[in-house]
C-alpha cells in the first residue's frame, strides 16, 4: 500500500490499547488532569483479570505437576544398579566347628561334687544336684565328670592332647574344642558318666548304660540338653556325655546367641 494512503495518525479516534487515547496523548498542555474514560477503565480492569488469571493457571500447573510427582512412584533402580549384601560369615564367631564363649566368672561357680573340684555356675548347679538326687531314687547313679573349664585348662586339653597324638588340628577340634571355643567355659556344661559302669565314661559307649537311658527321659525336666548328638550341624564327634544346661535367659542366651553370626 501506498504510503500516503495511510491515515493521519492524529485523526484516527481509536485507542490503544493499555494506553491513553491518542488523540489525548498528543495534546502538549492540559489545564487540568484529564478524566479516564469508561472504556480504559474497562480496558485495563480486564487486562488485570487476564492477568490474575494467567497467574492463577500457572500456579494450578505448579501444583498439578508437583502433586503427580509426589504420587508417581519412584524408577526402581536397574537390576545392575542393586547390590546384594554379602552372606555374613561365620569365621568371626567359630573355630573348627565350635563356637566362642565367654568364661564364667570365678564368684558364679559353685560346686556340684563333695570335694569341690567340679564347679558350674549356681543356678546349673542346683538344677544338677536335683537331677542326681532325682535319678538316685531311680537306682541310677550319675558322675559328674567334669565341670567348669579355664582357658588354661582347654589349653593342654587341645594342644597338650593333639601333640601326645600326633593329630593335626581339625581331627583334635572333633573331640576336643579349642581354648575359648569350649562350652566348659560358660560354667553350665558338664560331662556324666555312670558311677556304676565307670569303664563308659567319656566314651560313645555310654548311650549303652542306664545312667544315659534316664538321661535322655528325664534331663529336660531340669534344663539340660545334649549338646553334640549324632550327625550335629557343628561336626562335632557324638558324644553322649556332654550336657549342657539351658533353664534361665542367660544360660539360653549363651548358647543360642552364639549360633548368630556377628
Amino acid at each position: 500500500m501506498d504510503k500516503t494512503s495511510e491515515p493521519d495518525p492524529i485523526q484516527s479516534t481509536a485507542a490503544v490499547p493499555d494506553d491513553i487515547p491518542v488523540a489525548l496523548r498528543d495534546t502538549a498542555e492540559a489545564p487540568t488532569k484529564p478524566k479516564v474514560s469508561g472504556k480504559v477503565l474497562l480496558g485495563g480492569l480486564a487486562a488485570l483479570i487476564m492477568t490474575a488469571l494467567s497467574i492463577g493457571g500457572l500456579v494450578a500447573l505448579q501444583l498439578q505437576q508437583s502433586s503427580r510427582a509426589r504420587s508417581e512412584p519412584e524408577e526402581s533402580p536397574s537390576p545392575v544398579a542393586q547390590v546384594s549384601p554379602p552372606s555374613p560369615s561365620p569365621t568371626g564367631n567359630t573355630l573348627l566347628g565350635h563356637f566362642r564363649y565367654a568364661v564364667a566368672p570365678l564368684s558364679e561357680l559353685v560346686p556340684v561334687t563333695s570335694d569341690g573340684g567340679i564347679k558350674l555356675r549356681k543356678a546349673a548347679a542346683q538344677a544338677y544336684r536335683e537331677m542326681e538326687a532325682a535319678a538316685r531314687q531311680s537306682g541310677v547313679v550319675l558322675a559328674p565328670i567334669s565341670g567348669f573349664r579355664s582357658v588354661d585348662d582347654q589349653n593342654y586339653l587341645f594342644f597338650g592332647k593333639k601333640a601326645e597324638r600326633g593329630q593335626v588340628a581339625s581331627e583334635r577340634a572333633k573331640v576336643s574344642a579349642p581354648p575359648g571355643y569350649s562350652e566348659h567355659h560358660t560354667g553350665y556344661a558338664i560331662d556324666i558318666g555312670d558311677a556304676n559302669v565307670p569303664a563308659t565314661n567319656l566314651s560313645p559307649d555310654f548311650d549303652k548304660t542306664s545312667a544315659f537311658r534316664w538321661l535322655q527321659a528325664n534331663a529336660a525336666f531340669y534344663s539340660f540338653e545334649l549338646s553334640f548328638p549324632k550327625g550335629n550341624k557343628q561336626g562335632v564327634s557324638y558324644e553322649p556325655w556332654h550336657w549342657r544346661y539351658t533353664g534361665d535367659s542367660h544360660s539360653l542366651e549363651t548358647f543360642y546367641k552364639a549360633r548368630t553370626v556377628k
